[in-house]
């Protein structure tokens, strides 16, 4: 799978590609462990709210921090320590006493896990250059395919095999072996810091203020609000967001380097692809859990069935991911906004579905149209990642990795909260209402793709930033060339 990258190239890849792996899978066999260590720890719903919200928090708190201390003192010792973290953060979730515990060792690891992935964009950012980044990109979002399809069949059958008080603390404690290989292996293949001449600059108060605006930002979807309270937040989001503007124009002003590079902040492409980036991260995980809740809730499927039931899109993401540089390479942008209009397509067909097949047939029906919308995702990841991350200078290429993590994990919990809310609202009125719930919600869903869509289509593209002078790349072997293969 890494052919046409060279000896030290595809160490790299393994290395991203473990680290992402050991991240992504923690997260998805949480899923399926809840009602288990929810019974075990008698949690109430706040605390199993915060043990699942509470990781993403953490992990997005910690991503442009990250990003920029990475860009200005190296990736290596901060991958290693964002591993460490988490992987000590599994030891004690697997080991929690008491359900606060566990969401204190949430917490941790989803810092840990922000800073691992931080620096493993900016790596692939700094390593691979043209083709070789996107196949990069591609083969890196194969193994989320793969944690994300892996995670609740392998979660299921540990808590079936060992029951639920000891199968959800294994089920935790899988992250365990995973960190140690990856923390070996980054401590040897990874290439070391680079020097950088003079005093490197960390924008310490727009790191500050950058942190509360994420936090706020988050907040209202981890921990949801009712009445009045929940609109307070709204005046804390735009004090914050205009200081932080205010500031980087100072700061800029004064002859130092903002937080956020200025070929960042003025480049329309990067800001129209990390929306095209949003709505369709968004859309995405949104669909997938209203998928699962009908499948329990609605259709009252036990969890590995429906574990099953969307096995197939998470494999056949895998598929495409691993070929969508070739559908990039021959078709350019237009094979993203290809990839967007399948994905909303697909959800359509999802929804009407849902609300129309037969009882009996649903679940395969189901399965086919999650493994059609997977692929479709699969065209669109790798590719439009590369696309926002080429106007991305070398010296920002951690903040510009962490701005689009970051906004996509931003995305994440508004349209997570939103269709989860509508499904939720849609399905109280009894049996007969999860039908026309999950529509409505998963109609949603393929609104928020389509907007992607039209924005793909209709935003500015421009052009590629040049690298900066003695930025190390692995070029591209000739089985990897444009004129390839």
């Amino acid at each position: 799978m890494t052919t046409g990258f060279d000896a030290a190239g595809r160490r790299v890849l393994v290395v991203c590609a473990l680290g992402g792996f050991t991240t992504l899978l923690d997260n998805s066999v949480l899923n399926i462990a809840v009602p288990a260590l929810r019974g075990s720890l008698h949690a109430d719903a706040t605390q199993v709210q915060w043990m699942v919200a509470g990781y993403s928090l953490a992990f997005g708190l910690a991503l442009i921090p990250g990003g920029r201390l990475g860009d200005v003192r190296g990736r290596r010792p901060f991958f290693l320590a964002g591993m460490a973290i988490f992987t000590v953060g599994a030891a004690l979730a697997g080991s929690s006493p008491h359900p606060w515990a566990l969401v204190a060792a949430r917490l941790l690891q989803g810092l840990g896990g922000g800073l691992v992935n931080s620096q493993m964009i900016g790596t692939m950012q700094d390593t691979f250059t043209g083709h070789a980044r996107t196949r990069a990109l591609g083969l890196y979002a194969v193994t989320g395919g793969v944690a994300g399809g892996l995670g609740p069949p392998l979660g299921g059958a540990v808590i079936a095999a060992f029951g639920p008080d000891t199968g959800w603390r294994l089920v935790l404690l899988l992250a365990v072996p995973c960190g140690l290989v990856t923390l070996a292996l980054a401590a040897r293949h990874l290439p070391p810091a680079r020097a950088r001449a003079g005093s490197p600059d960390l924008d310490v108060v727009g790191l500050l203020l950058m942190g509360g605006l994420t936090l706020s930002l988050m907040l209202p979807f981890v921990q949801p609000s009712t009445g009045a309270a929940g609109l307070l937040w709204i005046p804390v989001v735009g004090a914050l967001a205009v200081s932080f503007l205010l500031w980087q124009h100072h700061y800029a002003r004064s002859g130092r380097r903002p937080l956020v590079h200025p070929a960042l902040a003025r480049s329309a492409p990067f800001a129209a692809g990390t929306v095209v980036a949003m709505g369709h991260f968004g859309s995405g995980l949104a669909f997938s859990l209203v998928l699962v809740m009908f499948l329990q809730e609605g259709l009252g499927l036990p969890a590995l069935v429906a574990a099953a039931v969307t096995l197939p899109s998470a494999l056949a993401m895998v598929v495409t991911s691993a070929l969508a540089w070739r559908a990039a390479r021959r078709f350019g942008r237009y094979a993203v906004s290809v990839g967007l209009a399948l994905s909303a397509g697909f959800m359509l067909v999802s929804g009407l579905v849902g609300l129309l097949a037969p009882r009996p047939h649903l679940p395969v029906l189901l399965a086919l149209c999650g493994m059609c919308a997977g692929a479709a995702s699969g065209l669109v990841i790798s590719p439009l990642q590369a696309s926002v991350l080429q106007h991305a200078p070398a010296e920002a290429a951690g903040v510009a990795g962490s701005i689009l993590q970051m906004s996509q994990r931003i995305a994440a919990a508004v349209c997570i909260s939103a269709m989860s809310g509508i499904y939720l609202y849609g399905s109280a009125s009894g049996a007969s209402g999860h039908r026309p719930a999950y529509w409505h919600a998963v109609l949603t869903c393929a609104g928020v793709a389509a907007f992607a869509l039209l924005v793909s289509l209709l935003g500015p593209h421009g052009r590629p930033e040049r690298p900066s002078p003695g930025a190390r790349t692995v070029a591209e072997t000739p089985a990897g060339q444009a004129s390839g293969t």
